[in-house]
C-alpha cells in the first residue's frame, strides 16, 4: 500500500526554532507560580497544546489555573519576541526532503500543538506557503483536543483528502508526537532525534521507526516500497 500523506508536527520537526516554546513556556508559568517547572514536568507537556499545557502546569503546581488565560498571553507575546529575535529556519534536508515527498505524490500536511497564529508565522518565517510548498496546515485550534490524543492527524487526511490510516505517515520529535500517530493507527510512526526528545524517551513510546532527521523519510519510504 502506497503512502498517499504524511502528516508532520512543525517545531522541532520541520523547524527549526531553537527550543525557544519550551523555554518561555517554562519562563511564563515560573514567572506567574514563582515556583520552578521541573524538566520531567515540561517535558510530559512538550508537543500538545500550549494553553492546555499551561493548565496542566499550573495544575502539577497546585495553582490556581484561573490565572491560565493571563499566563497564556504573556507566553504568546514573549514567544513571538523570541521568535523575532532568532528567526525560526527550516532543519536541514527538510526542504528537499518534502519537495521530494510532493514529487512523489505524497501530500504533506503540517500539524502543531501551536494557535493558527502562531503557525502561520513560523510559515512566514521560513518561506513556506500553504498550497505552494505544503499541502495543508492544522493547528490545535481545529480540534477538540490536541495531542497525544489523534484528532491532528485525522483533521490533516480531512484537509488533503485521504481516508484511510494506513496510507498516512506521521512524524515527530515528541513522545506525544508519537503517541498520537500511533493512536490514529497510521502505517508509519516516525520519531525524529532533532527536537525536544531523546532516542530513550521516543523509543520508549509505540512506533515504527526512530530516525536522525526527517530528512530521511524519503529513503525510508523508498526503502519500504
Amino acid at each position: 500500500m502506497t503512502i498517499r500523506l504524511a502528516s508532520l508536527d512543525m517545531a522541532g520537526t520541520t523547524i527549526d526554532e531553537g527550543g525557544a516554546v519550551y523555554a518561555v513556556l517554562r519562563e511564563s508559568v515560573e514567572r506567574a507560580t514563582g515556583q520552578d517547572v521541573p524538566d520531567d514536568l515540561l517535558s510530559r507537556w512538550s508537543g500538545t497544546d500550549k494553553r492546555e499545557a499551561i493548565v496542566g502546569l499550573l495544575v502539577a503546581l497546585h495553582q490556581d489555573v484561573r490565572q491560565a488565560d493571563a499566563v497564556f498571553a504573556a507566553f504568546s507575546d514573549d514567544l513571538a519576541a523570541a521568535y523575532e529575535a532568532d528567526p525560526p529556519v527550516l532543519l536541514p534536508g527538510v526542504r528537499e526532503a518534502v519537495a521530494q515527498l510532493r514529487s512523489d505524490g505524497v501530500r504533506v500536511a503540517l500539524q502543531t500543538g501551536y494557535r493558527r497564529e502562531v503557525a502561520e508565522g513560523l510559515l512566514d518565517a521560513v518561506g513556506w506557503r500553504v498550497g505552494a510548498d505544503v499541502d495543508a496546515l492544522v493547528t490545535a485550534e481545529d480540534v477538540t483536543a490536541s495531542r497525544p490524543a489523534p484528532y491532528l492527524v485525522f483533521r490533516t487526511m480531512e484537509a488533503t483528502g485521504v481516508v484511510d490510516v494506513r496510507e498516512v505517515l506521521v512524524a515527530g520529535d515528541t513522545v506525544n508526537d508519537v503517541t498520537a500517530g500511533t493512536r490514529a493507527g497510521a502505517r508509519f510512526v516516525v520519531g525524529v532525534l532533532t527536537g525536544a526528545h531523546t532516542v530513550a524517551e521516543l523509543g520508549a513510546a509505540r512506533h515504527t521507526h526512530l530516525l536522525a532527521s526527517l530528512a530521511d523519510v524519503p529513503a525510508l519510504l523508498e526503502a519500504e516500497a
